[in-house]
């Protein structure tokens, strides 16, 4: 009678790779890099277009957009990042009270490099884009004094 031998033939040997192994590990090695540029960031919470835009007065009001949020706004929360094309972004979220009820509310600000413009970007309201005059009879009503 013969025996017959079980077992994995190659295998994971000490000082030896095989075309197998390498092959499992040059991908794996790819989605690392890739997911170390390009995997989930940290919010940018402080800098200086966060501190431009918090500051910044629409027109015919004397309301800062911070003190604005603050006043009618709970959870503010204000955040930075850069679009693929370069754009400076400030967003503020938080929730807000609209038609008398509080929806969760998403404003984007696009603010110019030498930071002397911010022009009104996309508005959500409980994650549904909003026209640009909903938009901006929001933040008009906002900031009034």
């Amino acid at each position: 009678m013969k025996m017959i031998k079980y077992g994995y033939k190659g295998g994971w040997v000490m000082g030896k790779l095989s075309k197998r192994n390498i092959l499992w590990i040059i991908p794996i090695g790819i989605l690392g890099v890739f997911w170390y540029f390009y995997g989930p960031q940290k919010d940018i919470t402080d800098n200086e277009y966060i501190t431009y835009v918090k500051n910044y007065s629409i027109e015919n009001s004397n309301k800062s957009l911070e003190t604005a949020f603050a006043s009618a706004c709970q959870n503010p929360y204000w955040v930075y990042f850069e679009t693929q094309k370069g754009q400076d972004v400030v967003e503020f979220e938080g929730n807000c009270p609209i038609n008398k009820k509080d929806a969760k509310i998403n404003v984007q600000f696009l603010v110019d490099p030498e930071m002397t413009n911010v022009k009104y970007g996309a508005m959500l309201v409980d994650s549904k884009m909003q026209e640009e005059a909903d938009r901006d009879h929001f933040l008009v009503a906002l900031t009034k004094d």
